[in-house]
């Protein structure tokens, strides 16, 4: 690692995409944000069972301030036949900010999620009306068993892109709604944000800044939904997050499991023998992203003026909090190149509310160095 962002002084970031689960892991991965350089988090409702009601996304937001203050929550419902315009009237009275949309079955938590958008469509105008954002998971659902034609399978690595033509007929159908195409994976999806109006953004994680196909086939750690694709797709997303573009901004999909559940010994949310899809990097994120920018450059991808503060300020919080509408943070970190090496974190066991065996949860990059992160 070089040190291209010594001593960096800038806002507290704001990470448009985290899942902090519950219980126990809750009470371990909450307190990573701060840790990680963030005080803004937009934070998923994919808990079992989903949150499909205001009540339901408040308690949790009450459990979240309890184990850490000091971090700005931005919550969210979990889009649902139960959820009515009705229910959107009421989220945004209670300061709601979102609505996630899962297509059925594509990934963690998600068996309750979307068959049919069309169906959505008065919850959409409800949406469009109260200005809240719409947060899709951008994925097809995997084609039917029935389905035999092989050149019309979807499959995980044509999911993504055999989505957006559903992003692109949402915002033609609804200009006004607030969409964010989350954790864009492909040259393809990042196309399609950018043909889209100004109230179409799309979101970048750090681990995709990295990964390509070869890093997550045979290494559950690195396994994700939606996966990591080609190298042409990863510096399509590396220059997106150098271009200064105000439609593209973080969201870590920080996501974690433990240990067991990602080598397929435990239920993971897909059943036991079947590794679970996500990567946590909660507690190093500021890091990553910076050490990934940083990476670009040695690539050949970006070039060192395209790393002004102004534009990396703008990807880890300046064009969400814009596009969301919240304010700048009150709170600054400064970043150090002698660095701290990534650490996994540790779930249960001796003082956790349950009691009984830890367990781990491998933090991406787990053991090697990248950039530290200090409140300032």
């Amino acid at each position: 690692m070089a040190n291209l962002f010594d001593n960096l002084e800038m806002p507290a970031a704001a990470d448009f995409h985290v899942h902090l689960r519950d219980g126990p892991m809750m009470e371990a991965v909450t307190p990573t944000i701060r840790q990680g350089g963030v005080d803004t988090v937009f934070v998923m409702p994919n808990l079992v069972p989903p949150l499909t009601t205001v009540q339901a996304v408040l308690d949790y937001k009450k459990r979240l301030q309890a184990i850490e203050p000091n971090v700005n929550y931005l919550m969210s419902l979990y889009l649902h036949p139960s959820i009515t315009p009705d229910t959107i009237r009421e989220a945004d009275e209670a300061g709601i900010a979102g609505v996630k949309s899962y297509p059925a079955g594509v990934t963690t938590n998600s068996s309750s999620g979307v068959v049919d958008y069309e169906s959505f469509y008065p919850v959409f105008a409800a949406m469009e009306e109260a200005d809240m954002v719409l947060n899709l998971h951008g994925e097809a659902p995997p084609s039917s068993p029935t389905n035999t034609d092989p050149t019309q399978q979807v499959t995980i690595l044509n999911a993504e892109e055999t989505f957006l033509p559903t992003l692109k007929s949402l915002h033609e159908r609804f200009p006004k709604l607030r969409i964010i195409l989350e954790h864009c994976t492909t040259a393809a999806a990042v196309n399609a944000v950018r043909q889209c109006g100004p109230n179409v953004a799309g979101t970048i994680t750090a681990h995709h800044l990295f990964l390509t196909i070869d890093d997550w086939a045979g290494d559950p750690i690195n396994f994700c939904k939606p996966v990591a694709k080609l190298p042409s797709d990863r510096v399509a997303l590396l220059k997106a997050a150098t271009s200064g573009d105000p439609k593209f901004f973080f969201g870590s999909d920080s996501a974690p499991h433990l240990l067991s559940a990602k080598k397929g010994l435990s239920d993971g949310g897909l059943g036991a023998g079947k590794c679970a899809a996500g990567v946590f990097t909660q507690p190093n994120v500021v890091g990553f992203v910076l050490e990934a920018l940083e990476g670009a450059v040695q690539l050949g991808i970006a070039k060192k003026e395209d790393l002004s503060q102004e534009k990396v300020e703008g990807f880890l919080g300046g064009h969400g909090r814009k596009f969301y509408g919240v304010p700048e943070s009150s709170a600054n970190i400064r970043v150090k190149a002698e660095g701290v090496n990534v650490q996994n974190v540790r779930v249960g066991g001796a003082g956790n509310s349950e009691g009984g065996m830890s367990e781990t949860v491998v933090t991406f990059r787990s053991g090697k160095p990248t950039y530290a992160v200090e409140s300032v």
